[in-house]
């Protein structure tokens, strides 16, 4: 069997990872994937977001399963144009993408479908925004509309602050098209959660749940970025929580985009705020999370490709989808001056002592082999990552994992995991 896998991050080199180990030992590719893929997949010298050169290659080389890892092409119609080719992709179509590739979209299904989210306003001149942040009051939320790559979203603790962001992304467009309008909402409180779901148009089968940490420095301090670790499960997901979050968020969401002609095929992301009210959603994601499937994959239990395939096929079921008890930890290990401005081609040492850790593996994100030798080429740079017979031993292997591991500039939170560690404390 032939897998094409777009995408060149560490959720590709994650996704890789568990295909790799399937039990029909698939022959992998990826488009362009990184210096991790390089090891157990054949890197092709094409970006993800090349629609064009993508659909060649599958018309020439066939594969039997295109699995799309990040938003951009699924936002382009990559799955649709693969599809209409008659090829078998996991992702979902255009106009189901459009859940994660415009916020306005995507709140307007929520609103229709009675969807639980934040109260919100859209807008595009930046004093009639600055005019509904100075009515509404701080703290306060500005987002960019469209795709961002994650740092289109600015949490305001004062309305100075939401000015700025507003500034920053209608009158610099620091963001481009994808800041041409503005979603502003309410602050929620609460705890953060990212629930995933494979769906097959029909059926719906939840993941493990997962937390995210978004700030660059730790005590979520800092800049939002694309993710710097992330850990499952998430103690807040309670027992009592599933068949709400089942029913209010992704039942509801999923039978709105149906009444609007749009059947939902691939994963489906809700990043939720569990606050007292219940959970409200913040973002849809049209695709596998990132770094959150580096912490959910090591956890899924037995075969992948079979829940992919019946995911195109209808025929989704419960038990394609079994999970080991044992906690997974994610440790993003970032670039210099990351989530701004880094350097690239700086050699990395450690990787093999990492690896050997009991329990680790180390996705590569931002690397390529330059020289036969591993250098960084992207802001996260590796996600270190460790199960444990508990959240507790999870933590310790994988910061003993990452501490293994140099390059210059390099940067990590040290407190990935510390709600679920509170928790536990306090629980148990």
């Amino acid at each position: 069997m032939r897998i094409l896998i777009v995408g060149g991050g560490g959720r590709e080199h994650a996704l890789a990872w568990k295909l790799a180990n399937d039990s029909r030992r698939p022959t992998l590719y990826c488009a362009p994937g990184n210096g991790g893929t390089a090891q157990i997949a054949t890197n092709l010298p094409v970006e993800a977001e090349d629609v064009d050169s993508i659909v060649n290659w599958a018309r020439s080389e066939r594969p039997d399963l295109t699995i799309v890892g990040p938003e951009a092409p699924l936002c382009a119609g990559l799955a649709d144009r693969l599809t209409e080719l008659g090829f078998r992709v996991f992702g979902p179509s255009r106009a189901a993408a459009q859940i994660e590739g415009s916020k306005v979209f995507a709140k307007d299904v929520m609103r229709a479908g009675k969807v639980p989210t934040a109260a919100s306003g859209v807008f595009e001149e930046p004093e009639a925004a600055k005019a509904y942040v100075r009515q509404q009051g701080a703290p306060i939320v500005v987002k960019a509309e469209g795709l961002a790559a994650g740092k289109g979203v600015f949490v305001c603790e004062t309305v100075a602050q939401a000015d700025a962001a507003i500034d920053e992304t209608l009158v610099a467009k620091a963001f481009g098209a994808a800041g041409r309008r503005v979603v502003i909402e309410e602050f929620l409180e609460g705890e953060e959660a990212s629930i995933l779901a494979l769906v097959d148009g029909e059926h719906i089968v939840m993941l493990a749940s997962a937390q995210d940490h978004k700030r660059v420095h730790d005590g979520d301090r800092g800049p939002n970025t694309g993710g710097m670790g992330a850990y499952s499960p998430a103690p807040v997901v309670t027992d009592a929580l599933w068949p709400v979050i089942r029913e209010q968020v992704f039942e509801r969401t999923l039978a709105e985009l149906k009444r609007r002609g749009i059947t939902y095929r691939g994963v489906l992301y809700a990043g939720l705020m569990i606050g007292p009210t219940g959970p409200k959603v913040l973002e849809f994601n049209c695709r596998f999370g990132d770094p959150e499937t580096q912490a959910i994959l090591p956890r899924f239990h037995g075969d992948l490709i079979p829940a992919l395939e019946a995911c195109i096929d209808g025929q989704l079921t419960d038990a394609l989808v079994t999970w080991t008890p044992h906690p997974c930890v994610c440790i993003v290990m970032a670039s210099g001056g990351y989530p701004g401005p880094y350097s690239k081609g700086k050699p990395i040492t450690g990787l093999e002592a990492a690896n050997g850790v009991e329990g680790a593996v180390v996705f590569h994100a931002g690397t390529r082999l330059q020289d036969a030798v591993t250098a960084t080429s992207g802001g996260r740079v590796l996600g270190v990552t460790a199960v444990g017979p508990t959240v507790a031993a999870a933590v310790t292997r994988a910061y003993e994992a990452a501490d293994k591991i140099r390059f210059e500039g390099a940067h990590f939170r040290r407190d990935i995991a510390a709600r679920a560690l509170k928790r536990t404390a306090t629980t148990g």
